[in-house]
């Protein structure tokens, strides 16, 4: 496959990834402070639905197309850019893991409540604090890996 055909795959998937990952966030976070258990048990459903069949393949598709860019373009994998970019995308994947379990849990915990009409379990709120703390270094790392791709400074 030619370099900008990888490279335009490259750029969908970076932005289907973080695109789907920064809306589901946005929706996960402010449904969990409505207070509206039905809606959280919707929402948290979708949430788990969209990162299984967005984000997850974008997770794969982003460090196997980079790659073969790397390897056409004939950067050099020693490049502090491309070093940056991987140490900075393994620990967004470091978070983004725990967030996908968090995300099960508190949408199992979310439909049961609705189904029962019964509040959520303390537990729930512990897994969304966690959830929430482990989304800023996710994001914050793909912000700078983007900017990294984008500018490839020497």
């Amino acid at each position: 496959m030619e370099y900008f055909a990888v490279k335009v795959l490259h750029i969908l998937s970076a932005t289907l990834m973080v695109g789907t990952g920064f809306g589901t966030a946005f929706y996960m976070f402010f449904v969990n402070r409505s207070g509206n258990v039905q809606a959280m048990a919707v929402v948290t459903r979708l949430v788990a639905r969209a990162d299984w069949w967005f984000t997850t393949p974008s997770v794969i598709i982003q460090p196997l197309s980079g790659f073969w860019m790397i390897h056409l373009a004939g950067y050099p994998m020693h490049s502090r850019w491309i070093m940056w970019s991987i140490a900075l995308y393994v620990l967004a994947g470091l978070c983004w893991l725990p967030v996908v379990w968090l995300q099960l849990r508190m949408r199992d915990m979310a439909a049961e409540a609705a189904r029962n009409l019964l509040p959520l379990p303390a537990r729930y709120w512990r897994y969304e604090k966690i959830w929430t703390a482990l989304g800023f270094p996710a994001f914050g790392a793909l912000m700078v890996v983007y900017w990294l791709m984008v500018h490839k400074p020497v």
